[in-house]
């Protein structure tokens, strides 16, 4: 049995789709934290949904990355507990200091709503087991801030350390500036701290994993979890 926990935070409203992606693919509900807990209760994986959170006030997840619930969080992710962070929780991992850089207003600076595809960069992490190195996939976006920016330095480390773990592409896989929907450095979509435990992306996987929605590849995100929680236990 998976026990995941799904953070609320006020102006979460993907939190229910996360809910649903994870009861429909684990056969169990994960718990509903609200933000003003002081703890998370032993969990299998812990997901930062997208959304609002305060409003997007200050800086996007900047808020968030303060509430009571993020100390334990920061806490059982060091320790060793894998989370996914979505959109504004990929905001929030960055806030909270998690996951490095920033989250930044497209360059169009208009909210940018569409499918996209991605560029698997790693198929051996906790979160993409059930992916191609390679390989392409679409999974949609929802954001007015995805355009992750950091110092060179810091994109170097994450390159050579094998951190990204997707990145904005076309159909056939090709990368390019034109292919970037909000400007992100180098095409970013998603990284991983050092273990590859720690997943923030800005796309949705859990608005495409039946194909009632349209499509099927943010599933594997959510299956390589599984999958990967499974070996541990091994």
């Amino acid at each position: 049995m998976i026990r995941a926990s799904v953070i609320v935070f006020p102006g979460s409203n993907c939190d229910r789709d996360v809910k649903v992606a994870i009861e429909r693919i684990t056969g169990v509900a994960p718990a509903m934290i609200w933000h003003g807990d002081a703890s998370v209760p032993a969990s299998d994986l812990i997901v930062l949904p997208g959304g609002f959170s305060y409003g997007d006030y200050l800086r996007c997840g900047a808020m968030a990355a303060h509430s009571p619930i993020m100390k334990d969080v920061i806490s059982k992710a060091k320790a060793g507990t894998p989370v996914l962070g979505i959109c504004n929780g990929f905001q929030v991992l960055c806030e909270s200091g998690l996951l490095p850089g920033v989250l930044m207003r497209n360059r169009s600076l208009k909210f940018i709503c569409k499918d996209v595809h991605l560029r698997v960069e790693r198929d051996d992490t906790f979160f993409s087991r059930c992916c191609r190195k390679g390989e392409v996939i679409k999974v949609p976006i929802a954001h007015a801030e995805g355009n992750y920016f950091a110092d060179t330095d810091t994109l170097d480390r994450l390159e050579g350390e094998g951190r990204v773990a997707f990145r904005y592409c076309d159909e056939a896989g090709v990368v390019s500036d034109a292919t970037s929907p909000n400007g992100a450095q180098r095409n970013i979509a998603g990284i991983t701290d050092s273990t590859g435990r720690i997943l923030g992306m800005m796309p949705h996987p859990e608005r495409l994993y039946e194909a009632a929605l349209g499509g099927t590849d943010g599933r594997r995100i959510f299956e390589s979890a599984v999958i990967s929680l499974t070996a541990d236990a091994a």
